[in-house]
């Protein structure tokens, strides 16, 4: 009797990760693959969605190398959001290379729409502030440079998806096309308070509704896997849930009432925690659909647009590429001796959501050394998320009590101590790196009949740990508020 899974893949912007997940919640393989980000020219960030592709299916056959095709039993899906492309309805051939949530190139058109009727509309409908990150000014660029693109859109010849959707068509074979709640959310072209394609806004942008994928719960039947070539993984088996990444280590770690939220530390960084009904005025924050499991559920969220690649580029500019290498560097550093990286690579997100901020290096002075600027570095990611949580503090006006954290720099112990100290709340740190896959197949367990209740869910075992702040680090206070002097730095006009 073979012991039945759901494969959940997590594709991320630097690995397509594969887990199988049997009905006690228990991981039973797993896989990883990294990918590459191509950065063509400044401001710009793609990755080949067919690479991603390829990825995708080494992962899951290394994954269920170790398994028989029949215990699989479901697909569940969980990916980076706001990276979308565009391809060939027809012929199913990318046209486009996945342009990442990372890219700028609407830099320009988002600045034109600042503070204007058509901005206010636009966050009035999606909660969304107007920013290069979303989709929707993207397109409106990826449409405008395509040969014919308009024309072509016009026709319904075009496919135009985010990273779930284009998975679940390579899946199904090109016969499943949708999206679900949690992606269609970030788009920036979806009412969250109708639940659909918001008319204005795709004129606004210039999309057509044709080009769209159907949107559906996130917990839900999204289509049948076709003949993918994958080994181990049969014909006909159901795509069960498809969700963005932050909204699935929402729903993997358990949160699925308010009052709690969790950090996921990653290429960028996401604050999240569920609330009841949208916020209006949750100032540098966005208002999102956090899942629909049959019953739509709402998120409060600060995205910050570079924290592990803004260390990562401190790596880069130091010679020193490895993370682990540049970590040891970094704590090397009794200190940061006042110096503060604030890595505004291509502006800032949450809670500032400035485009022409401009990453910033200072307090160097002629003792500065690799060391102190690569702790600058570390601490920067600290900083970040801890400016948002504030945000989400006086936006809820209610003290939160901790922070569930996961993510790949959570497995750095100094890190997370700095974390809680800086916060001065303790930290519920899950051991396991795989949230997010989790939380995609706690959903598509859920459509199985695996489970019935959120509360199962947030019953199955967790192995965390709970780091508290120090009651001795007392210039870690003085540290923030000097980091905030910086954040002010990097946000400086140029005299006109």
């Amino acid at each position: 009797m073979f012991t039945p899974v759901i494969l959940a893949i997590d594709e991320g912007t630097t690995n397509a990760k594969a887990i199988a997940v049997d009905e006690r919640g228990h991981i039973l393989a797993k896989a990883s693959v990294a990918l590459q980000v191509m950065h063509p020219q400044p401001g710009r960030a793609e990755q080949d969605a067919m690479a991603i592709w390829r990825a995708v299916c080494q992962a899951a056959e290394a994954c269920l190398s170790s398994l028989h095709r029949a215990q699989v039993v479901g697909v569940a899906i969980s990916n980076q959001r706001e990276s979308v492309l565009i391809w060939d309805r027809r012929t199913g051939k990318p046209l486009t290379p996945l342009v990442s949530w990372q890219d700028r190139r609407a830099e320009t058109f988002c600045q034109a729409l600042q503070g204007s009727a058509e901005a206010r509309l636009i966050e009035s409908h999606t909660g969304l502030q107007v920013d290069p990150l979303f989709p929707a000014a993207k397109l409106h660029a990826m449409l405008a440079e395509l040969p014919d693109g308009a024309a072509r859109a016009m026709q319904g010849e075009l496919c135009i998806g985010t990273v779930d959707c284009w998975l679940n068509w390579q899946l199904s074979g090109g016969r499943a096309y949708s999206t679900d709640y949690s992606n269609a959310a970030r788009t920036q072209l979806f009412n969250i308070h109708r639940g659909c394609w918001d008319e204005d806004l795709l004129a606004l942008f210039g999309i057509p509704s044709v080009c769209l994928p159907a949107v559906t719960p996130s917990s839900a039947l999204h289509g049948h896997t076709g003949a993918t070539g994958i080994s181990g993984l049969a014909a006909g088996v159901p795509i069960v849930a498809l969700i963005g990444d932050s909204h699935a280590a929402l729903y993997g770690q358990g949160i699925t009432q308010s009052g709690e939220i969790k950090a996921t530390y990653g290429t960028g960084s996401s604050l999240m925690t569920t609330i009841n009904t949208p916020h209006q005025h949750a100032v540098g924050l966005s208002t999102t659909i956090a899942w629909h499991d049959g019953e739509l559920r709402y998120a409060l969220e600060g995205n910050i647009t570079h924290t592990g690649s803004g260390f990562a580029w401190i790596g880069q500019m130091l010679g020193v590429p490895s993370v682990t290498q540049l970590t040891e560097l970094a704590l090397s550093a009794e200190s940061n001796q006042g110096v503060f990286f604030v890595p505004a690579l291509s502006g800032l997100g949450a809670p500032y959501w400035d485009v022409q901020a401009r990453g910033l290096l200072c307090g160097l002075c002629d003792a500065t050394t690799p060391a102190i600027i690569a702790r600058a570095g570390l601490e920067a990611i600290a900083y970040q998320i801890a400016d948002v949580f504030f945000a989400m503090e006086q936006t809820s006006q209610a003290a939160l009590l901790a922070l569930r954290v996961d993510g790949g720099a959570t497995q750095n112990r100094w890190l997370m101590q700095f974390q809680a100290d800086l916060l001065q709340r303790p930290l519920i740190r899950n051991h396991n790196a795989e949230v997010s896959a989790l939380g995609a197949a706690y959903l598509g367990g859920k459509m199985l009949g695996w489970w019935e209740h959120n509360e199962q869910i947030t019953a199955l075992p967790r192995d965390v740990e709970i780091i508290e702040p120090s009651t001795t680090n007392h210039g870690v206070l003085e540290s923030y508020q000097q980091w905030r002097t910086a954040i002010a730095r990097a946000r400086l006009r140029p005299e006109s």
